[in-house]
């Protein structure tokens, strides 16, 4: 598989990466199989999708255990990125971007990851309560300690409405200023070809920079995999049973997103499919940038890592930009 770098050209990883959350959390729980999903992050591997994408407050927890399994086993092919910053309560979730917390966060991930050292530990949110610069500076202490390799910034989730202007400014801002204690190697924030909003200024901001860009959401939460039929519903603690673009009346109005998305697989040839053009297309959108699709079964996990190979035309990437803009409003 094509291999992209992360922060200035420091850290190498495989073209497509694997997002782990959906095995543990946010996604179908009666669907969630801990022999399945370790099965997929071998197969994952096997393919060159080095990047396994995680966080502790997935399960939470259990997220990271289960990586831990594979890790033991295969460290060396892996490029761990977990998160911290935020915790899970029973009905609600909050930030806490504490010194002391952070350190002992780091510790507890090592331990269910089974490794020595995390090649990307990122700020999953920050901590209205506390200066980013104290909670940056704490992380930038666990890589002079050698528990870290690098850090990461999460934007995903930080959003206000869809369509306003500046979504990601409160975000640069930020960056900027943690920037000033300790390089940004990586940041993680929702992109794909129905939602684009990071192509304004937040892509260019960390090409400017050589900081690499993880895409969070690539597939649209499975809908651009077409795959996901209006009406059928999800589960109660499917994240997509709230979302306003996972409505029946919103996944029947943007099925013209996916037939674009087909129609242009189809010239590709017999085999290549929605889900990897969708995934090609971000892969197009610069050297520094890595999907991040999320996966729980062998054969999805094999379906994405394919799309690396896949090489979007001009044509193509002129009939993706006249697609319609989604429909379903974030507020």
């Amino acid at each position: 598989m094509e291999r992209r770098t992360i922060g200035a050209g420091a850290l190498e990883v495989g073209a497509v990466g694997l997002g782990c959350m959906p095995m543990s959390w946010a996604y179908s729980g009666s669907r969630q199989r801990g022999a399945d999903s370790l099965r997929a992050v071998h197969r994952a591997l096997d393919a060159g999708s080095s990047l396994l994408d995680t966080a502790d407050m997935y399960g939470p927890f259990t997220n990271e255990l289960l990586l831990g399994r594979a890790l033991r086993e295969r460290r060396a092919d892996a490029f761990v990125s977990t998160k911290v910053g935020l915790l899970v309560g029973e009905q609600h979730i909050v930030a806490n971007g504490r010194p002391g917390y952070v350190r002992r966060a780091c510790d507890a991930s090592l331990r269910r990851l089974q490794t020595d050292v995390i090649d990307l530990y990122q700020l999953h949110r920050a901590d209205p309560e506390i200066p980013v610069e104290e909670t940056w500076g704490a992380m930038a202490e666990l890589v002079r300690a050698g528990k870290v390799r690098a850090l990461g910034w999460c934007a995903v989730g930080a959003r206000g409405g869809r369509r306003s202007g500046g979504l990601y400014d409160g975000t640069i801002r930020q960056l900027g200023r943690v920037q000033q204690v300790f390089p940004v190697a990586a940041v993680e924030a929702e992109l794909s070809v129905w939602s684009p909003e990071a192509l304004e200024a937040l892509l260019p901001w960390c090409e400017a920079r050589g900081v690499g860009f993880l895409a969070a959401m690539p597939l649209g939460n499975g809908f651009l995999t077409g795959t996901l039929k209006p009406g059928r519903g999800f589960e109660p603690d499917d994240l997509r049973a709230r979302h306003p673009r996972f409505t029946a009346e919103m996944m029947a109005a943007n099925q013209p997103i996916v037939a674009g998305l087909r129609r242009i697989a189809a010239r590709h040839g017999e085999g290549v499919t929605a889900a990897q053009v969708a995934l090609a297309w971000v892969l197009s959108r610069g050297r520094h940038v890595v999907p991040v699709p999320g996966a729980k079964q062998e054969r999805w996990v094999a379906e994405n890592a394919a799309a690396a190979g896949l090489r979007l035309t001009p044509q193509d990437l002129a009939e993706v930009a006249k697609l319609p803009a989604a429909l379903g409003s974030w507020e």
